[in-house]
């Protein structure tokens, strides 16, 4: 057998415009819903940030979170965990991360209900580094989905036993994204056909393997029109006629039975079957301790020769980036001493307003639009710049506010100005780029 496990990445920025969420909702989510739907044997794991569950539902897009629950009761997709303004883990403080986490189940358990029950973990981008680790366990997450790239194997990624991350006496269970056939579904470099072929020729002379696939939601039909009916339904319709005898069994029956079903010409069925990635701790073997490396879904070889784990969110020689990060060192350093000195009901109400404005400003998107790998936009950061602001000025209103000493209040002032002085350095190299 060959088992794929496909996860789907469904996020929008806190920014996102109310017209562009509409056109997503209707180029991309609402269509793969009815794929799903179609082919009962689909499986899939979805990432849904909770910034998006929220937005869906505040827009009146009830219909998607609809789908993503009736889906679910049916067993056809799992959830997992994540931040949930989709910040870059590695980069922020863990007080933040653990934060992230935390608000992203709050977020989900309150708008998708009791079907979201996530055992694995998505780090936005799929940016990994071992200080995170500690956060994934304590919330409770089982495993985490990283890019093959992170792999710190001396092969390639694992297809047919799952490595771990030790930390203390916790395990989390590591698998692996097959970054070449991602890729080719993202950039429409593979047609169905083609693509169950290569899992074929992955499998080689295994008897049983998987290969995780993962991309963003939006790549079917927002980013590539149609791509959800011209390949994720292909792949489904070609599955389904391909299953013979497997294919007239329920998905539990083929997973309990899995090594011992055959065709009636006596030969292993070397089909592939659809599965959630958690589906796969119960069919493979724990391998052994590994220690992926610091990356995320878009760093290169030469990134990491270069010590480049995360170049669209922090490249080393982009000079924006340094100034953006600098940024966000002030806006978290403003905030965490609004809500140590905040003493009175006005303070509180003001470092409060600015502690929830601080969750949305660390959103990914600011950084990879000042990345220029291609792509930049000058709007787009400024965006990400002015909902820090709005958390700077009302953390410095609560700190000025508060009885805390003078000598404090002067302190953040400077950093304040400080924070202004970026922002401005920041307008004037955008110009010039």
């Amino acid at each position: 057998m060959i088992y794929w496990a496909q996860l789907l990445h469904f996020y929008q920025p806190p920014t996102q415009s109310p017209a562009v969420l509409r056109k997503i909702c209707e180029e991309s989510y609402r269509p793969l819903m009815n794929v799903f739907l179609q082919y009962p044997q689909a499986r899939v794991t979805v990432n849904i940030n909770g910034v998006l569950t929220e937005m869906l539902h505040d827009c009146g897009y009830g219909d998607v979170i609809d789908g993503f629950r009736q889906l679910a009761k049916r067993g056809q997709i799992e959830f997992t965990g994540s931040g949930k303004y989709h910040p870059i883990l590695p980069l922020i403080p863990q007080k933040e991360v653990e934060r992230q986490i935390q608000l992203n189940s709050g977020t989900n358990r309150r708008l998708l209900g009791k079907v979201y029950e996530p055992r694995g973990f998505f780090p936005p981008e799929m940016c990994y580094s071992k200080d995170i680790v500690s956060s994934i366990l304590n919330s409770g997450h089982e495993w985490v989905i990283l890019s093959g790239i992170a792999c710190g194997c001396t092969e390639s990624w694992p297809v047919d036993r799952i490595h771990y991350i030790k930390e203390g006496n916790k395990r989390l269970l590591v698998l692996f994204r097959d970054d070449v056939v991602s890729n080719r579904i993202s950039f429409r470099n593979l047609e169905a056909a083609e693509f169950l072929d290569n899992l074929k020729y992955i499998k080689g002379k295994k008897e049983n393997i998987y290969v995780v696939t993962a991309m963003d939601a939006e790549t079917f039909g927002h980013h590539i029109r149609h791509w959800e009916e011209l390949f994720l339904a292909d792949v489904y319709e070609q599955i389904e006629s391909n299953l013979g005898v497997l294919g007239s069994l329920k998905q539990s029956t083929v997973l309990a039975h899995q090594h011992s079903l055959f065709l009636e010409n006596g030969k292993m069925a070397e089909e592939v079957q659809a599965v959630t990635i958690s589906e796969l701790l119960e069919l493979f073997p724990l391998g052994r301790r590994i220690e992926p490396l610091a990356s995320s879904w878009s760093t290169s070889a030469q990134d990491l020769a270069a010590e480049n784990p995360y170049p669209l969110w922090k490249e080393r020689g982009n000079e924006i980036h340094r100034l953006q990060w600098e940024h966000v060192d002030i806006t978290i350093a403003l905030v965490d001493e609004a809500m140590e000195v905040a003493d009175s009901g006005e303070a509180k109400r003001f470092a409060n307003i600015a502690r929830g404005l601080l969750d949305r400003a660390l959103h990914s998107c600011q950084f990879w639009w000042a990345s220029r790998r291609p792509m930049w936009d000058i709007n787009l950061i400024h965006m990400g710049l002015l909902e820090q602001l709005r958390a700077i000025v009302n953390a410095y209103r609560a700190i000025n506010l508060s009885q805390a000493d003078e000598d404090i209040k002067r302190d953040y002032y400077h950093k304040l100005v400080a924070a202004r002085d970026l922002r401005s350095k920041i307008s004037d190299r955008l110009f010039v780029w």
